[in-house]
């Protein structure tokens, strides 16, 4: 894009940006941040690898900063001096030969020197295989590129630093500022996922706060997929009083039975109990959470525990009651004398067309959940090969492969399908495929398990391509799982419905999807009850 842009056309293009600032002006926003950041435009004026102009707007490092620097000037001098102008420049792109640490410095240096932005902040990625870095999701630590930042500081010539990039716990900002690493604390995430991140925090609620997973389901439903923001930790985004949002009571409360103490169900739970209702949660484990919690002791997934946190605290406050612990069963619901019954139970995972009915019946092979509960108890690398059938395509499974490459010596991952990670967005995508990679998984495309007598008397899986039918063996198997679609659990749907009981169906136990879907849905019908 650079190189096609005549000189002519930048100094309009600086002369239209400078105007729509004076319009958010008179529009009553308090300023502006010019994204110089991320591979968008102004970055590929900065940087060496897709800037190869050789007149004022190329060439030396005061030729590729040139549009910017006339930018903040012209801005400024609409637009007055209280009118805020931040810069978002490129603190490492992840590009050979572009934008990295040491080139930053020299942008920073060059772009703050005449002390007219208001403040500066640093971002990561570019649209290329670094995009990943462009919203650092939970498979890396809290505020990663922190040390960036202190060493950038350096170059902003006393312009004020923002610090930004997964920065989700008030505690972790506090921390910055009282350290004096940076002035300002730069939020997004975060507050999509709770707007009222600062007020609660400022009044001492820090528990009460929805916190970002740091999943970018956000990322992924605005740009992959083109639909209204939303995020799986807060499913009033964009509602009418979504900050600090609380229910309002009904005038006609019911006993209510929620079956399932997943993130579906406590989400449904605590909103109707908010709501009045006269709230009981069954759940078969003795702590809330279900599924999510599996998926919390997996690789990246100590963030999901904020979800069934919040709802928990969500729960005791607005009086609901929890039964943990147990399988519920007809009997046992129906004592609690419900007007409405709430079904929450889940899915289980279809078992695949190749598995023998008698390997089916004897446990021999099990889906992945279940094979992941047992595997988080080996203490010990494992000799052999795992073998890990995909047809669920989704997040928690590439996560339990992660886990069977730390502790198996070959992890082999077949689909039946031409890739992996199919319904995945491209940002979350590309650390799957990285980390996999590093990790030596071998990644079948189009292939499937034969169950064979070889299983039996070589030790070995057959496996076979699904057009060609070509065979080949993995040997020294000590482990075969799969991670398919799932069939809903709704043992108890039809014996309450023949006691006369109202019954709703409630995330996987409705239809299986993602945990976006179960906290929106569970929100839903919390507020319908």
């Amino acid at each position: 894009m650079p190189r096609e842009l005549s000189a002519a056309d930048i100094r309009q293009l600086v002369e239209d940006f400078a105007q729509s600032s004076l319009l958010l002006q008179r529009s009553g926003f308090s300023g502006v941040e010019l994204s110089a950041g991320h591979g968008h435009l102004f970055h590929q004026f900065f940087s060496p690898h897709s800037n190869r102009r050789e007149d004022a707007y190329g060439g030396d490092w005061e030729g590729r900063v040139r549009i910017v620097a006339e930018l903040v000037a012209a801005i400024r001098q609409l637009c007055g001096s209280q009118f805020i102008i931040g810069l978002k420049l490129p603190g490492d792109d992840g590009v050979s030969g572009s934008v990295g640490p040491e080139e930053a410095a020299v942008i920073a240096d060059l772009l703050t020197r005449p002390r007219v932005a208001d403040y500066v902040c640093f971002a990561h990625g570019a649209h290329a295989r670094s995009l990943e870095l462009h919203v650092p999701d939970r498979h890396g630590p809290p505020v990663p590129y922190l040390d960036t930042m202190r060493r950038l500081r350096e170059s902003c010539n006393g312009t004020p630093l923002m610090a930004l990039g997964r920065i989700t716990d008030p505690a972790e900002a506090e921390g910055i500022l009282a350290r004096g690493e940076a002035e300002l604390i730069g939020l997004g995430r975060a507050l999509i996922a709770d707007p009222a991140w600062l007020p609660k925090a400022r009044a001492g609620r820090s528990n009460e706060i929805r916190y970002c997973v740091s999943c970018n389901t956000c990322w992924e439903t605005i740009i992959s997929h083109r639909q209204p923001i939303a995020c799986i930790n807060n499913p009033r985004v964009a509602e009418p009083e979504e900050v600090d949002w609380w229910p309002a009571r009904t005038p006609e409360t019911r006993r209510v039975v929620v079956v399932g103490a997943g993130v579906a169900g406590m989400e449904c739970a605590w909103v109707a109990a908010a709501r009045g209702h006269e709230v009981t949660v069954l759940g078969k484990g003795a702590e809330p959470g279900g599924a999510a919690r599996l998926r919390e002791r997996l690789p990246g997934g100590e963030t999901i525990s904020s979800i069934y946190d919040y709802q928990q605290v969500a729960a005791a406050r607005a009086g609901a009651r929890l039964e943990l612990g147990r399988k519920a069963d007809v009997q046992r619901v129906l004592a609690l004398r419900p007007d409405a019954v709430v079904l929450a139970t889940g899915g289980v995972m279809h078992v695949p067309d190749w598995l023998s009915d008698d390997a089916r019946e004897s446990g021999l092979v099990t889906d992945l959940r279940t094979t992941m509960a047992e595997v988080l108890r080996f203490k010990e690398r494992q000799d052999g090969t795992a073998v890990v059938y995909d047809m669920d395509h989704s997040e928690g499974t590439y996560a339990g492969v992660e886990l069977l490459a730390k502790l198996f010596t070959r992890v082999v991952l077949l689909t039946p399908r031409d890739t992996i990670a199919t319904e995945i967005a491209t940002v979350t995508r590309q650390g799957i495929l990285r980390r996999l990679s590093l990790a030596g998984v071998e990644i079948r495309p189009l292939m499937e398990p034969v169950w064979s007598e070889t299983i039996e008397e070589e030790g070995a899986l057959e496996i076979r391509h699904v057009y060609s039918g070509r065979r080949e063996k993995l040997p020294d198997l000590a482990l075969l799982t799969y991670s398919t679609p799932r069939v809903p659990d709704i043992a108890l749907l039809q014996p309450l419905r023949d006691a006369g009981v109202q019954v709703h169906l409630l995330g996987d136990a409705l239809t299986p999807h993602n945990v976006l879907a179960a906290t929106a849905a569970g929100h839903a019908l919390g507020n319908a009850l």
